[in-house]
């Protein structure tokens, strides 16, 4: 499979270089040339099948020729290491949880399946690769833990100050080894325009290879399709019209979830649920895309003003406004409507939901008043661990920490601080 440039002005690469580049040289985000819809055999058969068989089938056109297939199915094996487990609140309502992996949060998935790609096209490779990613959380750890140790590959991380979880800033400055963290004094929005500044830089990529693990990387973004056909496979007896509620940021999750739609697998519509950082909910009213500054909230791995892969998401449906809005509905709500949703899932399900869940809950509910016949999947995205003050806060409940998160309670922060873009590019060429 080979990928073009959204910019549409850099020539097509193959799935490695998209991959090592992170994004083309125009700045554009790579898309596949072609999407191949599955055999309907997989969908009409899929309880038979496992979680790997179907993760294979589903990728292998995507990154073929560039793996070998045995080499694909030793890196799906070690990247789906641990469950996905659906659980139904009520008829109407279930929540797909996606913590179950070493760093507890849904982009362990894309992180392990990018740290093994990478591992994979670097392992006769003398050069080193950097990859630079800003996090407003959850993807720091996940890459840190991913690429921990992964031959020839360095890993930098922006994240803003004070503006991550306690528990996510252990997850991303903890390891060492060949991880970095930077402790930027700034918002998300800053962190990530550092790291698009740093690509652009000719002085820089003159003298480093840069790869992004954020899901602009076509390795980090396309392995999430894979817990959407999962999710299919455990529902699809019991209901029919399926929805998924995604909590929304850069909205890569949404974004894949609508390449597994294109390969065939029978969802019924998309939500994406945004708390206060509202850009694609305005976009569908008006039809005005107007990037905005970030606004910190309590889900804020949501706190992201300019979603880089709605571009993707526009790509899909041909920049068709209609089709788009025919196959997603966007919300909005306040921390204070995250809190009330929180504790409603508790009192009434006895059930724990983290803030970004709790959006997603939202989102069903105000879809459902208006398609009531529909059954639709919240994805948890993270453990509410993750989220201790805010959850515990609501719930008012003691909430046991799982063996992941108390593994890194003990250990030592190490994060250099900075301010701004040439103090980072110092770090980088001082490495």
């Amino acid at each position: 499979m080979n990928y073009y440039s959204l910019n549409k002005i850099a020539p097509n690469t193959t799935f490695k270089q998209a991959v090592i580049k992170g994004l083309a040289p125009d700045k554009g985000l790579y898309f596949p040339e072609n999407i191949t819809p599955l055999n309907k055999a997989l969908f009409e058969n899929i309880d038979d099948l496992s979680y790997p068989e179907i993760a294979f089938e589903a990728i292998k056109q995507f990154v073929t020729p560039d793996i070998p297939e045995n080499v694909l199915k030793t890196i799906i094996d070690e990247t789906l290491s641990f469950d996905f487990p659906v659980v139904e609140l009520n008829d109407s309502i279930s929540t797909l949880e996606l913590f179950h992996g070493p760093t507890m949060a849904f982009k362990d998935v894309g992180a392990r399946f990018m740290a093994r790609c990478l591992g994979y096209f670097n392992k006769d490779n003398t050069n080193l690769v950097t990859v630079l990613v800003a996090t407003s959380g959850d993807t720091g750890g996940a890459v840190a833990n991913g690429f921990l140790g992964v031959k020839g590959v360095n890993v930098v991380i922006l994240y803003p100050s004070g503006k991550v979880s306690g528990i996510q800033e252990k997850q991303l400055t903890t390891l060492g080894q060949n991880i970095k963290a930077l402790e930027v004094h700034g918002t998300f929005d800053d962190c990530q325009d550092m790291v698009k500044r740093a690509f652009l830089d000719d002085q820089l990529t003159s003298q480093m290879q840069l790869t992004s693990a954020n899901s602009i990387n076509v390795a980090r973004w396309l392995p999430q399709l894979f817990y959407f056909i999962f999710a299919y496979k455990q529902l699809h007896h019991k209901h029919k019209n399926i929805v998924f509620s995604v909590p929304s940021g850069n909205f890569g999750n949404v974004c894949a979830g609508m390449m597994a739609q294109q390969l065939g697998l029978p969802v019924f519509h998309f939500i994406a649920s945004n708390n206060e950082n509202k850009v694609v909910t305005e976009f569908l009213k008006t039809q005005l895309y107007q990037p905005k500054p970030s606004i910190q909230t309590i889900s804020n791995a949501m706190d992201v003003g300019n979603p880089s892969n709605f571009i993707r998401i526009q790509e899909i449906y041909k920049n068709s406004f209609e089709t788009l809005k025919n196959n997603l509905s966007s919300y909005s709500f306040s921390d204070a409507e995250t809190k009330s949703a929180l504790k409603e899932i508790y009192t009434k399900y006895n059930y724990v939901a983290d803030p970004h869940g709790a959006v997603g809950y939202l989102g069903c509910k105000a879809y459902l008043k208006e398609h009531p016949n529909a059954h639709c999947v919240f994805l948890e995205t993270a453990h509410p661990t993750k989220f201790l003050d805010v959850v515990e806060e609501v719930i008012k409940e003691k909430q046991p920490l799982p063996d992941q998160i108390q593994e890194v309670m003990g250990k030592e922060k190490m994060a250099v601080e900075i301010s701004t873009y040439e103090e980072l590019k110092a770090f980088l060429l001082n490495k």
